[in-house]
């Protein structure tokens, strides 16, 4: 029976549980201890976090108003190395005053060819030895002349041309950026990049290949006029075709100068290098044509009477 007490309120929920008190406290006191060892992890992740080095990346800012995306760098006397890579496997020199700054690298890193999804089977680790699984070997990235020989091959350009191209444009630095944002070794914007299928524009065999296609394209485009197709490299087949020509700034035409006077020096250096070697076959040739003397002491020797070659080369030759 349900008693009433004043106030209206009734027995079953006014009146106390035995024990109440107790298992009140017991819960409190099991609170407390959870809160205490959450705090001690996250004091804990905290220190190991902090512990840790840092590795963003940075961008040295050069006065020719390039930047290199470095990892960490080193001061060397008059020169800074910077490091290209967190294990210091690769790294570049360049003289401390030609560095103007550093800013963060505020770009997102590029994925990592060995990287892989976690539901993919690529991240299911390989038994060593096994015949199914071979154990992966490091390969080396072919050099560089290697790949712009490959790339000028692919797309029937002189080689000559591709590597004073990359002269002028990122003076074979393969993680140039511009202050435009282009990249790497053929110094590629990321929208042009990403037409010609370059994922990576720091990879320099990408960068190359691509980099060669658009120079070819651009070749096509203005039926092989060496001088429309540089300056369309550099200021975009827009500004060629507003101007019907080279566009009168003067960035552009330093550059198709530039371009063109590197590329000429080369062909001149090799016509020189080519007679040279001509000469000296032409030389050792007479050289050796020259009749030996023929001794006098034997009169039927000496006015004997030599036979036509034709006769020497046909009484020699075999039936």
């Amino acid at each position: 029976m349900i008693k009433t007490i004043r106030g209206g309120a009734t027995g079953v929920l006014a009146r106390s549980t035995p024990g109440a008190g107790k298992m009140n406290g017991t819960n409190k006191g099991r609170a407390a201890r959870i809160a205490a060892k959450a705090v001690a992890l996250f004091c804990a992740a905290a220190v190991v976090l902090l512990a840790r080095p840092a590795t963003a990346a940075e961008l040295a800012i050069l006065r020719n108003g390039f930047s290199i995306r470095h990892e960490h760098r080193l001061v060397m006397g008059t020169n800074t190395r910077l490091f290209l890579a967190a294990d210091d496997s690769s790294f570049t020199d360049v003289p401390t005053a030609e560095i103007t700054g550093y800013e963060k690298d505020l770009s997102l890193p590029l994925p990592s060819p060995l990287s892989a999804p976690a539901d993919s089977h690529a991240s299911i680790p390989a038994q060593a030895g096994s015949a199914k699984f071979p154990p992966a070997k490091f390969v080396p990235p072919p050099p560089l002349n290697q790949v712009v020989n490959t790339a000028s091959a692919t797309y029937h350009l002189d080689p000559d041309l591709v590597n004073s191209v990359i002269h002028a444009e990122s003076g074979f630095n393969a993680h140039a950026v511009s202050p435009k944002g282009a990249r790497g070794l053929m110094q590629l914007m990321p929208g042009t990049a990403n037409q010609l299928g370059v994922n990576n524009a720091f990879d320099p065999e990408a960068n190359v290949t691509g980099g060669s296609r658009y120079l070819r394209e651009l070749l096509e485009r203005y039926n092989f006029d060496l001088v429309k197709a540089l300056a369309a490299y550099n200021a975009g087949p827009q500004r060629v075709e507003q101007y019907q020509g080279v566009p009168p700034f003067r960035e552009t035409r330093d550059y198709v100068a530039r371009i063109v006077h590197d590329y000429n020096r080369k062909k001149v250096a090799q016509e020189i290098a080519l007679k040279k070697i001509a000469q000296a076959a032409e030389a050792k040739q007479k050289g050796e044509a020259k009749p030996k003397p023929v001794s006098t002491k034997d009169p039927s020797v000496a006015h004997r009477a030599p036979k036509p070659a034709a006769s020497v080369i046909a009484a020699e030759s075999p039936r």
